[in-house]
């Protein structure tokens, strides 16, 4: 039984998001979540999935010294990433509208990058899935920002909501991982970190 396997394991998510959260809950876990402050900045000429690794990684260096032994740490990032641009969560309306403005009939990358730390060691992994939205009208956009405020998400917009729903033609890869975190990667580095 693969439960077998991470028994004497502790699992802490270190994040603040539900989505990932229920994840978690969805795969089966026994898991604990704890949170720390990170100031979520990275060189600027890093691109793409070099920057939610940095990220990932930057948030797991918050814990360093904090991890007892057979813990084992698990920090993420998404990145929504389209014509050499890193489209971030967005601080206001105005950015909110812009990029999915920008993301409207159009394809896109999202990146989601998975850290795994121990107390001695450290593996980064990271999936990406591209996504395509049909053309959106300005009164589409403005609706799903003023109803559904999506300024904790990458780019803009949670595929799980009004927008994707109707506005996502195409998507090749893990539809999870557009929600924020590769499940089927997870559950593969966490079975072979334990072995």
């Amino acid at each position: 039984m693969w439960k077998n396997k991470l028994e004497g394991y502790k699992i802490i998510l270190a994040s603040g998001s539900p989505r990932r959260k229920q994840f978690f809950e969805d795969m089966g876990f026994v898991f604990e979540v704890r949170l720390k402050e990170v100031d979520e900045v990275y060189p600027s000429d890093l691109k793409g999935s070099d920057i939610s690794d940095y990220l990932a990684e930057l948030k797991a260096n918050a814990f360093t010294g904090c991890l007892s032994d057979r813990e084992i740490l698990v920090t993420s990032d998404t990145v929504v990433w389209q014509k050499g641009n890193s489209l971030a969560k967005p601080t206001n309306k105005e950015e909110a509208c812009a990029m999915l403005q920008a993301l409207s009939n159009d394809w896109h990358d999202v990146i989601t990058s998975v850290s795994f730390t121990t107390k001695t060691s450290r593996k980064t992994v990271n999936n990406t899935t591209k996504v395509k939205f049909k053309s959106l009208s300005e009164e589409e956009i403005l609706f799903y920002v003023e109803n559904y405020k999506p300024y904790d998400k990458a780019g803009g917009y949670g595929i799980q909501e009004w927008i994707g729903l109707i506005g996502i033609e195409e998507i090749k890869g893990s539809y999870t991982n557009v929600v924020g975190l590769p499940t089927h990667l997870v559950y593969k580095t966490l079975m072979d970190m334990v072995g």
